[in-house]
């Protein structure tokens, strides 16, 4: 998964739930920035995106696992 710490001009949008849902562990939690490989502007953008989805149900708070 490490593989968009170059690209500057990377969005994530709250909306596509394919995309953050990669983002997502088993466990519902968010992947650290160790994992996601993402630079630190970018996880917080990401960790934005995973909670708004979250705040408007297009993603699950807790897994169903």
């Amino acid at each position: 998964m490490k593989k968009f710490k170059n690209d500057k001009n990377l969005y994530f949008d709250y909306r596509d739930t394919k995309t953050l849902s990669r983002y997502i562990d088993a466990y519902g939690r968010i992947e650290p920035i160790s994992k996601t490989g993402l630079s630190a502007k970018q996880q917080r953008q990401l960790a934005v995106a995973i909670k708004r989805a979250r705040h408007l149900a297009l993603l699950p708070f807790v897994s169903n696992n």
